[in-house]
């Protein structure tokens, strides 16, 4: 078996995503996989990368078989990092919002998660000290979202915002059953990055946002899990 660690990003053939794989495969010892719903899409970014693509729509249980591939060729996963997510909602408020809104978003943003994590924890179990990541968003802070002044406060998108808490939710929980393991789980928060997910109004750019995840990906064995961070430290949640 390689020692070069191998790393999974989903949703990775553009934005944030993008990014993370970007920057992981420049530590050097990291094989990327670039892990993309649309086949030619993801193809085309990985070879931008030099990484190897996989075709994998986190809401289609069949894509998840992207494991047993992923087996064959490496026999394991050091690296997952379930970037994939979507913001459906136009600014209704959230009496307004459909509530086919609601269970498209969720079945990326926290479906999705548990579907592709679950698929790969076996492989993650084999590797010497693996790490997941989430990504999730500041949005997703019930704590920015009621204090008064913050920039989150009384945004209002009910399906991200709630998807993105249930996120961080689902990070605590495998957290906990994985804390007598190698294996760190935690939360990202990329910040208001400019992407195709907000019509590229964020002030921040993708490779800003791809910091902490990355940091997160590379953990040490004395970092933490468990927990939600942007690339100053920990937020609330």
């Amino acid at each position: 078996m390689s020692e070069t660690r191998v790393a999974l990003v989903t949703g990775a053939n553009k934005g944030i995503g993008y990014e993370i794989a970007r920057q992981l495969g420049a530590v050097g010892d990291i094989a990327v996989l670039v892990g993309a719903r649309d086949v030619e899409k993801g193809r085309a970014a990985a070879a931008r990368l030099g990484a190897v693509p996989v075709q994998l729509d986190v809401t289609d249980e069949a894509s998840v078989a992207a494991a047993k591939w992923i087996e064959q060729e490496y026999g394991r996963l050091d690296i997952l990092v379930n970037n994939a997510g979507i913001l459906a909602e136009r600014g209704e408020p959230p009496s307004a919002t459909a509530l086919e809104v609601v269970r498209r978003t969720y079945e990326t943003n926290v479906f999705g998660v548990v579907a592709v994590t679950n698929a790969m924890l076996p492989l993650l179990r084999r590797a010497p000290a693996a790490r997941i990541v989430n990504v999730s968003s500041g949005l997703g802070s019930l704590t920015l979202r009621t204090t008064p002044g913050h920039p989150y406060h009384g945004r209002a998108m009910l399906a991200y915002t709630s998807s993105k808490s249930a996120l961080n939710a689902v990070t605590v929980a495998y957290a906990a059953e994985l804390r007598d393991t190698r294996i760190k789980v935690n939360a990202a928060d990329p910040g208001y990055c400019a992407t195709d997910l907000n019509g590229h109004s964020g002030p921040r750019t993708p490779a800003q946002g791809a910091t902490a995840a990355v940091r997160l990906a590379t953990l040490d064995q004395s970092g933490p899990t468990g927990g939600f961070f942007d690339e100053d430290g920990v937020v609330p949640w």
